[in-house]
């Protein structure tokens, strides 16, 4: 009888509606994702092919996609008009600065929000959350004025120091990961004597790694492709950073689209990389997060 049922079961699998629906809807739901994914690509790729292509190429009616002939020399052109190199080094020694030092500040705060009873810590950070919705533009003026008091207009302290030490949303998105984390292994630390310091260090650090990875990558990408900050507050072209220097390829009456594409296709290769290397690290980190409370 048993036999029967599963031979049956087998028999409306293969010949039933039920997977032709399962599988017609699979087909449609991977169209529209090659569709969207396509959508999305398509800026990046048009860059490239714009980046190998003459201005008059560029322009042309109807646009074409691959360049005939190839111009090569937009990259190393790019480097020979502007100082990409220097650009270059003071995006990623900052960009490093930045992330490493965020992680530190992050993490301690996210596990003193999630773990340390103090008085009104709940209060504290929900008001610490609340200056996530206070636009860039409402305190530009005041923290200008602020870099200009203490002699950082136009250093990379006034991109370094503001970025690193305060960052709302890694310290929401690491509290979330430690508040998952059982409280007797803490106890159990602090049975053998250790305080509260080293349960962050020896304890806490080593069970949050997906997560710290997350927000490493995510504040990579934000503190690479930054601009309004470094346009702001700097004004000498050696401590320009890459996607400030890129602006200067837009003359008062032309701009060389050739050297600027080039030089922005040069600029997310980093990104690019690092994403791709550690993209598995941001699903993981951001699902065990514990967003969905």
């Amino acid at each position: 009888m048993k036999n029967n049922t599963l031979v049956a079961n087998k028999e409306s699998y293969i010949g039933g509606k039920g997977p032709r629906k399962w599988k017609a809807s699979t087909v449609i739901l991977h169209i529209v994702l090659i569709i969207g994914a396509f959508v999305m690509v398509f800026p990046f790729l048009w860059t490239i092919s714009s980046s190998l292509k003459s201005v008059s190429q560029i322009f042309i009616i109807p646009p074409e996609f691959i360049p005939n002939p190839f111009v090569w020399s937009n990259y190393s052109d790019s480097f020979v008009a502007m100082p990409f190199d220097r650009a270059y080094w003071n995006s990623f020694y900052i960009t490093v600065l930045i992330v490493g030092i965020q992680l530190i500040t992050a993490s301690m705060a996210a596990y003193a929000f999630a773990k340390i009873r103090f008085p009104g810590v709940n209060f504290i950070f929900i008001f610490f959350l609340a200056t996530m919705m206070i636009p860039k533009q409402v305190t530009m003026i005041p923290t200008y004025m602020i870099m200009g008091k203490i002699g950082w207009l136009d250093t990379h302290l006034s991109l370094i120091v503001p970025g690193a030490l305060f960052n709302a949303f890694s310290v929401f998105l690491l509290r979330q990961f430690i508040m998952g984390i059982p409280n007797d292994l803490e106890e159990a630390a602090v049975v053998d004597g250790a305080n509260p310091l080293k349960i962050y260090w020896s304890v806490i650090l080593p069970l949050i790694r997906p997560a710290l990875a997350a927000v490493g990558i995510f504040s990579f990408m934000n503190t690479w492709n930054n601009f309004l900050e470094p346009l702001i507050y700097l004004s000498t072209p050696d401590l320009f950073t890459v996607p400030l220097l890129l602006n200067y390829f837009k003359g008062l009456h032309a701009t060389d689209w050739g050297l600027m594409m080039a030089g922005s296709t040069i600029s997310i290769i980093p990104v690019l990389v690092i994403y791709i290397i550690a993209q598995r690290q941001i699903i993981e980190g951001v699902a065990l997060t514990g967003i969905k409370g």
